[in-house]
């Protein structure tokens, strides 16, 4: 226990600077420092109490981590607002408590997954207690082990790749696949998904494969919340004693097989031209990568980017194919084995990227609207594809283009209403499983062409419940190599889409915040939204609003995590649609633009299309970013704003107050006398936007706008001139 007198004055410190919240945090801190729960490592925190680690204690403690939309996610720490050992052991003994009520004849079993990370701190959060301390090393692999302990502790009998081994890896869709297929009560994965490697998390999935929805998340949600004491078995002994197994090695072939089944004999891979398929250094390689390999396509995987839990060889250690940066690497390697396509997944396989070459050599990303319309396109209307009919699922902001090509097609249907979050697509076909209709939907689960939502994530049938990059990358292979034997590249394919079924474009941005008083904003700015609702929204009057928490309209809310999913604002203007969202896990808000066209046919054609429609979802989301930050007296300008989301905002506004005057006075007093000296100087001031990554990518769009602000004043500067070159005078494309 830590010294009475030093922590009365540190919950004294919290109290005086946070108020209740701050009461809340010492009253937490209090119970971790007494042990009274488990794995708390009261000595650690110890050493926290000190004024300096005030704001530390508060963050760390102000709340529990939250359950949200698909689990538990956050950054690895020390406390209760922190991703660690004692919080997952909470939430894995309460999921035990959940399933033996749910299912209290039944002999128990779940499934196990993790994916590779590894806790360095690589944001130096921790430096003060030296560069070894207990959640250094933690693992993704080592919490799930952890998780298998408490569950043979409490007679649930958890199944574990390769349980003898100090390192394996299961993707989330096999984890789906493999609970519907051993007809488990469950599963979890430890996974943060695309998150930086300070980050981890946990997500709870049902019997059905897919993640729980409300009210059953919340009664899960609950259970989490009562546990009073953890029961766990140590692993060696479970082992043992058969109370963990291990998951049959078949079935990832069956997994395998599922997708060669569905692709049946729709093209003959071509071996001459090369795919290149990045896992980003997670588990894709035994999904995406096998399926792909086992259809015939010539996958060549970038060197070094196999599993690897620090991230190392990926830009910004940001492995998230929706980071046009992350797969440089990856593009520069495709060009070295001339390749025009690289695909990619994310660290738990279930989101896929894409990136094309173009004609003049550049390479072109594409995000997750424009890959679920090239497939969906593909599926159903492409004359030289399987022109499949059936059901399509969509999210409220996933583009409407979708739509507009199952009607098109005819003889299917679509469900385009749904909140984010896979759960609500897997809970579709569960209903249909039960019930043989949704609303006006009658079908079997198996009439599914795709499910797709806008963050890069598609399931395409309904053996697994969950998104899954594997198929996706399977038919954007195909999709590669079908156009380029045709001389065209996939930008052309889909430009031609958009000429044939009109100008739709789609836009999502995050506003991302730090801290509990992050979250304070963020909430501010969706409650400023609901009490003075905007006339105007990126200087387009608003002719609608639809709040998703009004209960006349969608029905009694049925849980404190379905107002959570609820909290959705959707603003109908004229031609487009700009919906707000606030991150049920983090101090982040989204929000997303989608144009919608008002005429049969787009009149411009071409790139030209594509550079006007670009123009003007960017254009308009800039404008909606800083109107929504106004809303809580913050401004960013357009420096800030083109700087990638994944900077969180203080460090966007410290970019342009700071860092912006001081690189303008260094070109102009000439201070360096190289572009290499000038940019070993930004790097070093700006390193805390990427901790442990270079972030000079990250500030390209940014500086390139710059120069071309200064080109007037500064352009007989040759350190400017080389600046300006460095940038490439404009945002890569």
């Amino acid at each position: 226990m830590a010294d009475l007198a030093v922590l009365a004055k540190i919950s004294t410190r919290l109290i005086d600077r946070y108020g209740e919240r701050g009461k809340a945090a010492a009253d937490r801190l209090r119970i971790w420092l007494e042990g009274l729960v488990p794995m708390a490592f009261p000595q650690i925190l110890a050493r926290h109490l000190e004024d300096q680690h005030v704001p530390l204690l508060f963050d760390a403690f102000w709340q529990v981590l939250p359950f949200g939309t698909g689990g538990r996610r956050g950054r690895v720490g020390y406390g209760s607002n922190r991703f660690n050992p004692s919080t997952v052991a909470m939430t894995v003994q309460g999921h035990c408590n959940f399933l033996t009520a749910a299912f209290p004849d039944a002999k128990i079993s779940v499934i196990v997954a993790n994916d590779v990370r590894i806790f360095n701190d690589l944001a130096g959060v921790y430096r003060f207690l030296g560069s070894s301390h207990p959640l250094i090393g933690t693992s993704s692999r080592s919490i799930a082990k952890l998780a298998c302990e408490i569950y043979a502790g409490n007679g649930v009998i958890p199944y574990l790749a390769e349980p003898e081994a100090d390192q394996s890896l299961l993707s989330t869709p096999e984890l789906s696949f493999i609970i519907r297929k051993l007809r488990a009560q469950g599963g979890i994965n430890i996974s943060a998904s695309h998150n930086p490697p300070d980050d981890n998390g946990i997500k709870v999935y049902d019997e059905y494969g897919g993640q729980p929805i409300p009210p059953d998340d919340q009664r899960l949600a609950d259970a989490m919340d009562n546990v009073t004491d953890v029961r766990r078995i140590p692993f060696a002994d479970a082992l043992k004693s058969g109370l963990i197994r291990k998951i049959p090695e078949e079935l990832n072939q069956q997994y395998v097989d599922e997708y060669v089944r569905l692709y049946g004999r729709l093209f003959t891979p071509r071996p001459n031209i090369p795919v290149v398929y990045t896992p980003l250094c997670g588990c894709g390689l035994r999904s995406a990568g096998a399926v792909m390999k086992k259809l015939g396509f010539p996958i060549l995987p970038p060197p070094y980017q196999g599993p690897d839990g620090t991230f190392a060889p990926i830009p910004f250690k940001a492995p998230n194919p929706e980071v046009s940066e992350s797969t440089v690497p990856a593009t520069q390697f495709a060009e070295s084995v001339g390749s025009g396509v690289v695909l990619s997944s994310d660290p738990d396989a279930d989101r896929v990227g894409l990136e094309v070459r173009l004609a003049d050599g550049s390479w072109y990303h594409f995000d997750g609207n424009k890959i679920a319309t090239l497939i969906c396109y593909y599926l159903m209307l492409d004359p030289s594809g399987p022109r499949r009919r059936g059901l399509v699922i969509e999210t409220l902001v996933t583009t409407k283009i979708l739509g507009r090509i199952a009607a098109t097609a005819g003889d299917s249907w679509i469900v385009d209403d749904l909140l984010v979050g896979f759960k609500y697509m897997a809970n579709v076909l569960k209903v249909l499983e039960q019930r043989g209709r949704w609303g006006n939907v009658c079908a079997r689960p198996e009439s599914l062409v795709l499910a797709t939502e806008e963050a890069h994530g598609l399931m395409l049938t309904s053996a697994i419940r969950d998104k899954d990059s594997a198929p996706a990358c399977m038919f954007l292979a195909v999709l590669y190599q079908k156009v380029w034997l045709e001389g065209r590249n996939l930008l052309d394919y889909y430009i031609e889409i958009l000429e044939k079924l009109g100008g739709y474009a789609d836009t999502g941005r995050s506003i991302v915040m730090t801290g509990a008083d992050g979250g304070i904003q963020r909430d501010r700015i969706v409650a400023s939204l609901r009490s003075s609702l905007p006339k105007t929204l990126g200087g387009r009057t608003v002719h609608r609003v639809v709040d998703y928490w009004n209960e006349d309209a969608f029905g009694k809310l049925q849980s404190a995590t379905d107002q959570l999913s609820r909290n959705v604002l959707q603003f109908l203007l004229e031609g487009c649609i700009v919906t707000v969202r606030p991150s049920g896990t983090e101090p982040k808000l989204k929000f997303y633009c989608q144009l919608v066209p008002e005429g049969d046919s787009p009149k411009l054609r071409g790139r030209e299309l594509m550079r006007n429609l670009t123009e003007r979802v960017e254009a308009l989301a800039r404008a909606v970013y800083q109107e929504l930050l106004a809303r809580v007296d913050l401004h960013l300008g357009e420096p800030g704003l083109l700087l990638p989301d994944l900077i969180d905002i203080g460090r966007k506004q410290e970019f342009e107050r700071k860092t912006v005057p001081q690189l303008r006075e260094a070109i102009v007093q000439d201070r360096f006398s190289n572009l290499e000296k000038l940019l070993d100087w930004l790097r070093e001031e700006v390193a805390a936007m990427t901790p442990g990554a270079n972030p000079l990518p990250a500030l390209r769009a940014s500086i390139a706008y710059l120069c071309r602000q200064w080109e007037k004043d500064l352009k007989s500067s040759p350190l400017f001139n080389q600046l300006a070159a460095w940038a490439g005078l404009a945002p890569r494309v």
